[in-house]
């Protein structure tokens, strides 16, 4: 019992200095442009990017960009982003719905590190869990590390199994990199200073919702990418 008090006293501590640090450095209007640029940066990332095939097949993407992650055999994470779902019957997507990333975890693991994450959600199910109030990669939702390169899918069955297939780059160094555990959350905050009054995920990534000026830029990125030959 002590041992696990202990454990959420020094994850809660480590997750604190971040969410400050990424709270004071970032606005919502530069998270979305940030976003935008990791879809567009991810996508033609050579021979290690997402697979186009994928991305066309993903009913909603969530981009964190530069989540923090640090550690020393406790570690947690934090980020902003954005989810974005696809409207019905090929009418596009629907406009961004701010999220929050956050968690922690125990193990081997040392460092500090900015990841840009983006989680494709390939099914209705990891859909389904998008639109609830929270919930936990690994948990709630299951999620896997997905494939890269241009070919990587006719090698995988990744896709037929995991709800989400996760990417992320890199800067800094960090080892026992994962996601499990990891909860993502509505960002309220964000959502009412984008559209000036509160709003859910559910209502925004489901109805009718007029993009805000301040997403074009990411909505532009997002339709591009997602509607490209493979």
């Amino acid at each position: 019992m002590r041992r696990t008090l202990l454990t959420i006293l020094a994850i809660g501590a480590a997750i604190s200095p971040l969410a400050l640090a990424a709270d004071k450095e970032s606005k919502t209007d530069d998270r979305l442009d940030a976003s935008a640029d990791v879809i567009t940066d991810m996508m033609h990332a050579d021979d290690k990017g997402i697979p186009q095939d994928l991305m066309n097949k993903a009913q909603c993407v969530v981009v964190v960009p530069n989540m923090k992650r640090a550690g020393f055999i406790f570690g947690a994470k934090y980020g902003r982003g954005f989810s974005l779902c696809r409207r019905p019957g090929g009418k596009g997507w629907s406009a961004p719905a701010a999220m929050r990333i956050e968690g922690g975890s125990f193990g081997l693991q040392i460092g500090g590190t900015e990841n840009d994450l983006v989680l494709l959600v390939m099914n209705d199910r990891g859909m389904k869990h998008l639109l609830e109030d929270k919930f936990t990669l690994g948990g709630e939702a299951t999620a896997a590390a997905g494939p890269v390169g241009r070919d990587a899918t006719a090698q995988t069955d990744a896709q037929m199994h995991a709800e989400m297939l996760s990417y992320s780059r890199a800067r800094g160094i960090f080892g026992g990199l994962t996601l499990e555990g990891a909860t993502l959350r509505p960002d309220q905050e964000a959502n009412r200073e984008l559209y000036g009054k509160d709003m859910s995920s559910r209502a925004i990534l489901t109805s009718e919702v007029k993009t805000p000026p301040a997403a074009d830029k990411l909505k532009r990125a997002i339709n591009r990418e997602s509607n490209r030959k493979t």
